[in-house]
């Protein structure tokens, strides 16, 4: 068994790789096609300057350009708590893309549940065809299946690594249904903690991004982890996960050791 084959994102209906790639940390054109070419076809896009890479859209000009359109899941994300801002921005990321519509439009970073506001705003531009599912991300784990309750969000973007392992009392046990969401883990190097030496218990060596990018996907209940490059050998690096497979309970252990060590730390 590998990672190699696409996962239906819940009740989507999209099929993704399972690495999902950040536009944010500076990777070449090069680096997202060649992910694609693998089946990484999960591809987010921020709303402000820094979440915006100039090669991520290049890399979706030239996928599109080759009739892949359909092919690439395009996750815009929308940090404004304004409707008419949210369509605004999502007019301006089209256009800058070069496409009609995004499949996924992301509520970035919600610590409680989205007002009324927002959400009739986000059903508004899905029935105006500019979106096609809703996402929202947050490091509230008590909030998301509260959500699952309401049926509207499509898709949860959740924190998810050794350390931080909650969610798998808090939310994966509650989305275990035939109609449940997509499930996109984040931060799954702990934003960089569990590549640290320094960090790491007496005797044991610091995993590899690779390392944690695996220790996440072996969970079931994930469908794809993000993962963010700034060069090709980076990207080609992380690709290598989708060959190896999920981990063995021996290298599990190895990893919730080293994530119980940072947590009290």
């Amino acid at each position: 068994m590998n990672f190699t084959q696409k996962i239906r994102l819940g009740r989507t209906g999209l099929y993704s790789g399972r690495l999902g790639i950040s536009s944010s940390y500076g990777a070449p054109a090069e680096a997202f096609e060649e992910a694609f070419e693998h089946g990484c076809n999960y591809f987010t896009w921020g709303t402000f300057i820094l979440g915006r890479s100039k090669e991520m859209k290049k890399a979706v000009h030239n996928i599109v350009h080759k009739g892949q359109r359909d092919n690439l899941i395009i996750a815009i994300y929308s940090y404004s708590h304004s409707g008419l801002l949210t369509e605004i921005a999502i007019h301006k990321g089209l256009k800058k893309l070069g496409i009609d519509y995004a499949d996924v439009m992301i509520l970035g970073y919600y610590p409680r549940q989205p007002s009324r506001r927002i959400i009739d705003g986000a059903l508004n531009l899905k029935e105006k065809g500019l979106i096609h599912h809703l996402a929202l991300s947050g490091h509230n784990r008590k909030l998301f299946p509260e959500l699952q309750k309401e049926g509207i969000v499509d898709i949860f973007h959740v924190r998810y690594n050794a350390v931080n392992r909650g969610a798998e009392n808090d939310i994966f046990p509650y989305l275990q249904k035939e109609n449940r969401p997509g499930i996109i883990s984040f931060t799954a190097t702990r934003w960089g903690q569990l590549l640290k030496q320094k960090k790491m218990p007496p005797g044991l060596q610091a995993p590899s991004a690779a390392d944690c990018y695996r220790y996440v996907l072996s969970n079931p209940s994930v469908d794809v982890c993000m993962v963010g490059t700034r060069n090709i050998d980076m990207m080609r690096e992380n690709l290598a996960v989708l060959e190896q497979g999920p981990m063995s309970e021996e290298e599990l252990i190895r990893m919730r050791k080293i994530g119980d060590y940072i947590y009290k730390a």
